[in-house]
């Protein structure tokens, strides 16, 4: 079965944050880089229901995955 692909905007909808491309660009300049040895859903500046879908969305590999990927990615450039 193909997993559908989520698009990056639809990430940050799903976690219930802004998702126009300047709040997403704003988003990643303020919180990265992520230390290398932190998982990203143990951020600290997730609240306790966006660290569980993130979790959770890698964990079981979930259709999540790919684009949570893009964005732990994203998180970790300096």
């Amino acid at each position: 079965m193909e997993h559908p692909v989520h698009p990056f905007t639809e990430l940050f909808e799903q976690l219930g944050l802004p998702a126009d491309e300047a709040s997403i660009k704003a988003f990643i300049e303020r919180h990265a880089p992520l230390p290398p040895t932190m998982a990203l859903y143990e951020a600290p500046f997730w609240n306790h229901a966006q660290a569980e879908f993130l979790e959770a969305a890698l964990e079981e590999d979930a259709d999540w995955a790919e684009v949570v990927d893009h964005l732990d990615t994203s998180l970790r450039k300096a």
